[in-house]
């Protein structure tokens, strides 16, 4: 009798699995040869399979290997986040359609599982590159299939799939040369080897991996996101309060302001540079803090979230299922935004449905899914604007019980120009047509941070220097933001430019913006030029020249 992987060793692997990368994300993470501070592969691997080990963990011992790949596969494309999560998620759809209505796998059904979720991994990316989580899973693929001419035994089988797939991570820099100049392996490759290596170990015997300590101290904090991200699951207070300080003159020392937070609250994130220090803190008394917080300079945009009823709410819906709303028009909209001033102009120009969310923390496939089934429209436009989340956007478009338009916009500027084109008389394919020439006549400049020391495309960058990338490409460093979005500017502006249009974030003070309009009306004074709070996080500025 061939040997065979049955349902319940299965479940054990992915859930194994979920929590060494949830341990190792941060590794993972760095590997992005791009530095900017975002949503990275780490993360959003570690999301998307952390998604379906909450589903399988609720399955018996007894489970048939049908049932635990098609729950694995259901939570992965639910929980799909960013490109990486989507490619991960279809891989392991997969296992569920080749394993539907098997109780164990073979060698035979292993080789066609990983060669289904190639197929339809490659199938679903516009332009495959190689080199990338996509190489990775095609010649761990085409070994299994070696495999199973020699044996009958899949343990055999997958071992030669976990060292196939180290091979060719290996390989990755031959194939992409950023990687090369980088001095690093595909980040998304090396998420998928972390998951085959720890599935192996399980088949082999292994007991199931612990999930990581959240609260395991660390000793730097690489992002404010991901500091405050390890405490999402924590209500021992009633307030999640968040504020950003800009220091004064005589400021003293954030130890200070950090050890009293930790007096009359939990989950203390104090993050500070030479001019600001940013605070996260579960209280019950979020008015002491922000006092606290005026001793070291004045606060700027405080947030105060009630989590219990956050809480109670999730698990309402969670109780109750979610109802899809009735379609009552012929058209709605739903845009991947993050900001208050961002999220008010969006509804302001006709959005129904915002999606929290964008480069700090791409949204899930089922976190857009919610928002397309909220609008009360026959078809929804969806507009990603940012070109991780637009992979996460299309599944979710699979799953809705209405028709879906995914635009594919890359940036807020895109998308609201996108927004500004539609016309309510027209029908969807004249929309679709005239929406995505109007994007894609935007220019768009970003500013931000580098999250990491980098060398990007041979150039030595280091952690803090200001990034300014122009349609999505990084072209320059500075040391100064405003120099930076100025110089920028003048990149994106052309001889038929006629409105320049910057959003600027949560980091930024009014005075420093109206600072940089200054800059801008003197160079371009024949252009109309629009300054607007976005209050967007990560980026100083996003602008568009059109």
């Amino acid at each position: 009798m061939n040997a065979t992987i049955n349902g319940k060793t299965f479940r054990d692997a992915i859930i194994s699995a979920a929590n060494v990368l949830s341990d190792k994300k941060r590794s993972v993470d760095e590997l992005n040869v791009f530095p900017v501070p975002d949503g990275d592969t780490g993360t959003n691997m570690s999301m998307t399979i952390s998604n379906a080990a909450l589903a399988l963990k609720a399955l018996p011992d007894s489970v048939d290997i049908s049932l635990a790949a098609s729950e694995a596969a259901a939570g992965m494309l639910r929980g799909a986040r960013g490109n990486s999560g989507v490619i991960l998620s279809l891989i392991f759809r997969g296992f569920s359609k080749t394993l539907e209505g098997k109780a164990v796998m073979d060698c035979e059904l292993l080789a066609q599982s990983l060669e289904s979720g190639v197929k339809g991994a490659y199938r679903s990316v516009m332009k495959p590159t190689e080199g990338t989580i996509l190489t990775v899973a095609r010649e761990a693929a085409q070994r299994a299939r070696e495999m199973t001419i020699s044996s009958n035994d899949p343990l055999i089988v997958w071992d030669e799939v976990c060292r196939q797939a180290a091979a060719t991570l290996e390989k990755t820099p031959e194939m992409l040369p950023l990687l090369a100049k980088a001095g690093v392996v595909d980040a998304g490759g090396k998420g998928l080897t972390i998951i085959l290596c720890e599935m192996k170990r399980i088949f082999e015997g292994g007991t199931v991996a612990p999930e990581p300590d959240k609260n395991k101290p660390t000793v730097t904090v690489d992002s404010f996101a991901d500091a405050v991200g390890r405490y999402d699951d924590e209500i021992h207070f009633t307030y999640c309060t968040e504020m950003l300080i800009n220091k004064s003159e005589d400021c003293g020392s954030a130890d200070a302001l950090r050890a009293y937070l930790e007096t009359i609250g939990d989950c203390v994130v104090v993050v500070e540079d030479d001019d600001i220090i940013k605070v996260h803190v579960h209280t019950n008394d979020p008015g002491l803090a922000v006092q606290k917080g005026l001793e070291f300079g004045y606060i700027n945009l405080p947030k105060i979230e009630n989590m219990k009823l956050q809480h109670e709410s999730r698990k309402k819906d969670a109780e109750t299922g979610f109802s899809p709303a009735k379609p009552e028009k012929r058209f709605g909209f739903v845009a991947v935004a993050a900001g208050s001033g961002i999220e008010a102009m969006f509804r302001d120009i006709g959005v129904d449905c915002i999606v929290s969310g964008g480069q700090t923390m791409n949204p899930s496939t089922e976190d857009i899914l919610k928002a397309i089934m909220s609008c009360p429209a026959e078809t929804v436009f969806v507009l990603p604007n940012n070109k991780n989340i637009i992979m996460a956007a299309e599944q979710a478009m699979k799953l809705a019980d209405r028709k879906v338009c995914v635009l594919q916009t890359r940036s807020v500027p895109q998308g609201m120009s996108a927004m500004l084109a539609f016309d309510p008389e027209a029908d969807l394919s004249s929309n679709r047509l005239a929406m995505t020439e109007a994007f894609e006549r935007v220019a768009t400049g970003q500013v931000t941070f580098a999250a990491r020391d980098s060398d990007f495309e041979g150039k030595a960058i280091k952690q803090g220097e200001i990034l300014c990338i122009e349609n999505g490409k990084l072209i320059f460093t500075e040391k100064e933001v405003n120099k930076g979005a100025y110089k920028l500017t003048k990149r994106l502006v052309k001889n038929d430019t006629s409105f320049i249009t910057v959003l600027y974030g949560a980091d930024v003070t009014d005075d420093a913006a109206e600072e940089l309009h200054a800059m801008l009306t003197r160079k371009f004074s024949d252009i109309d030029i629009n300054m607007t709070r976005g209050g967007q996080p990560v980026y100083y500025y996003l602008i568009s020249a059109e």
